[in-house]
């Protein structure tokens, strides 16, 4: 999950989803599996589909990355 810009809160959550090879799945099923699961403050405003994660040599998830990815 990476902070996204909000007009009113500054910034909320996104998650970026990368889905296994054959699944299917979309925001609202997301959102619906988590309600009731996890605090409603927790719950990404907003999903991102990609096909991989931007990762380094040791395999840690480059969020500054995402964050550009967002912004292009």
């Amino acid at each position: 999950m990476i902070g996204v810009p909000d007009e009113k809160w500054g910034e909320v959550g996104q998650a970026v989803v990368v889905l296994r090879t054959g699944d299917t799945a979309d925001a609202e099923e997301l959102h619906g599996f988590l309600l009731g699961r996890i605090a409603k403050y927790k719950i990404p405003k907003t999903y991102r589909f990609v096909a991989e994660l931007p990762r380094n040599a040791v395999g840690k998830i480059l969020k500054n990355r995402l964050r550009q990815e967002r912004s292009v």
